[in-house]
């Protein structure tokens, strides 16, 4: 008979809150020191996925707000998580977006393209979410930690618009 520990799988482990935002901060530092020459970067599929920097304006401020965020390509869309580092509150650009899906990203080389933003749903998202799982970097067990979240994570589409700018 198995015993109470091999029934139950364990609960991933994420390192502390404080070192998941001090590595965002770092990021952030090295993109702007170097004049947007590090920090961001391409997917490769079936390896690493990208980083990319999103512009939002603020939901309740109105002034410009910028994210690094991990992403992957799909087609012309460019696909995130919203996640907040696993943690159960939302991540601020992902309420900016929903007040206001009209955003820009920046990409490595300093491309600059208008997007809008929208959650993907049913099949659509059940086909990204699993492609996520492709991409080094998430966690080793991407579905594990998504049930560290009270509510489902949402997947979050960046389909380019035709104008410029956030």
């Amino acid at each position: 008979m198995p015993s109470r520990s091999t029934e139950r799988k364990r609960a991933p482990r994420l390192p502390p809150r404080w070192f998941i935002r001090g590595a965002w901060v770092a990021h952030r530092a090295i993109h702007r020191f170097t004049g947007g020459r590090r920090g961001l970067a391409t997917p490769t599929p079936g390896g690493k996925f990208g980083y990319l920097r999103l512009k939002t304006v603020g939901r309740r401020s109105g002034q410009e707000r910028a994210a690094i965020l991990g992403y992957y390509e799909d087609g012309p869309n460019f696909i995130t998580l919203a996640m907040n580092g696993w943690a159960d509150a939302e991540p601020a650009w992902w309420l900016n977006l929903q007040a206001n899906p009209d955003a820009a990203v920046e990409l490595k080389g300093g491309g600059v393209q208008a997007v809008r933003a929208r959650a993907a749903e049913g099949e659509e998202r059940a086909r990204l979410w699993a492609k996520v799982q492709e991409y080094s970097g998430y966690g080793a067990d991407l579905e594990a930690y998504a049930t560290l979240r009270s509510s489902e994570t949402a997947v979050v589409v960046l389909e380019p618009r035709p104008d410029s700018g956030p």
